[in-house]
């Protein structure tokens, strides 16, 4: 399987892809101030024995954005979810301040997600399965963090774009407590129309201690790299991604989308392929492989999933999800496969 990883990383280089840039690059076409947000109620029902089922709210975000006359931008974003984040409360999942004036240079501060990777930047409520890839949840976190943002790019043709974050690396809704930041980069690039590559890279210290401590600690450090590809069509859209994360990693640092943490070695690496098709009847069917390796170093950890389902619109602001997700422990087939069924409405 490794060899394949290499094989499939060589081919696509550095990819990316999304037509949804990273929060902390986005922008309003109007001026003044537009409220948005969007919900999305779901039913999860695990094949394990016993059976487990339940009804929840995957999210339940409201949000206000707009222009300032004329070169500034704002972005606040809430989740009102009990179910994301390990608290009943209403917190501050975004929020962040931008001077737009250059296209090729724009300045943000504030909390926002990490500019890492094609998944994890794409929106929550334009996800084409209703869960992530294990590799996106678990080695990018923590997806949202405080920090100073630098991006650019041709906006008009989309060819190349570009992320430079500086960040406290400690989680959302943490002050860091040391002087040490995480640097994170990714770069996508459109060569031909239809097909988008690039890649993403992380070099951060987690778990860094507290230097009130009279003792000159030593300070853990993480690395991270991505390949990303996709290519789309007027109706088909494939996607690919391949994360490799090693050194320390803070479990603690909350990524904000509530995904269940689990327990990694030294060396992890990931990848999914995803492809899928929109009909002219507002279905898409949907279908996505991927394969995780908790610890490179050690045999007998790795998990496949197959995802399969579809997503029907109902008009631009309504989408039902439903996905069958079967599961395979190193090789073994474990009774947790799952369904679930999202119903989503933005505003």
């Amino acid at each position: 399987m490794k060899k394949l990883i290499t094989i499939f990383l060589t081919l696509l280089f550095v990819a990316v892809g999304s037509t949804t840039f990273a929060q902390g690059c986005a922008e309003p076409t109007d001026e003044g101030v537009a409220v948005f947000g969007f919900f999305q109620g779901e039913y999860d029902h695990t094949l394990s024995d016993p059976v487990e089922s339940t009804f929840k709210f995957k999210r339940a975000r409201v949000g206000v954005h707009g222009n300032i006359p004329y070169d500034f931008y704002y972005y606040v974003l809430l989740e009102a979810s009990p179910f994301i984040g390990g608290t009943t409360d209403t917190y501050l999942l975004d929020g962040f301040i931008q001077y737009k004036r250059w296209e090729w240079a724009k300045l943000t501060l504030g909390s926002f997600k990490q500019p890492f990777g094609l998944e994890v930047n794409t929106a929550c409520s334009g996800l084409h399965t209703i869960e992530r890839a294990m590799v996106s949840d678990q080695l990018i976190a923590p997806q949202r963090d405080y920090g100073f943002f630098l991006c650019g790019g041709d906006q008009k043709e989309t060819k190349l774009f570009y992320n430079i974050a500086i960040m406290n690396g400690t989680g959302l809704n943490k002050v860091d407590n040391n002087e040490r930041k995480d640097v994170i980069g990714r770069v996508t690039y459109r060569p031909v129309q239809g097909v988008r590559i690039g890649g993403s890279y992380r070099y951060g210290f987690p778990n860094a201690p507290d230097r009130s401590n009279p003792e000159d600690p030593q300070f853990d450090t993480r690395t991270s790299y991505a390949a990303e590809f996709e290519y789309y069509s007027n109706n088909l859209r494939v996607q690919a991604e391949y994360i490799n994360d090693q050194g320390a990693y803070d479990r603690s640092a909350s990524g904000g989308c509530g995904s269940e943490p689990m327990i990694l070695g030294d060396e992890r690496e990931g990848m999914y392929v995803m492809a899928m098709y929109r009909t002219n009847l507002n279905l898409e069917p949907v279908v996505k492989y991927e394969y995780f390796d908790t610890d490179t170093n050690i045999d007998g950890n790795t998990i496949t999933w197959i995802t399969a389902g579809a997503n029907y619109w109902f008009n631009d602001w309504t989408r039902l999800q439903l996905n069958y997700q079967y599961k395979v422990e190193d090789g073994a087939e474990v009774k947790n496969d799952a369904i679930k069924v999202q119903v989503q409405v933005k505003f």
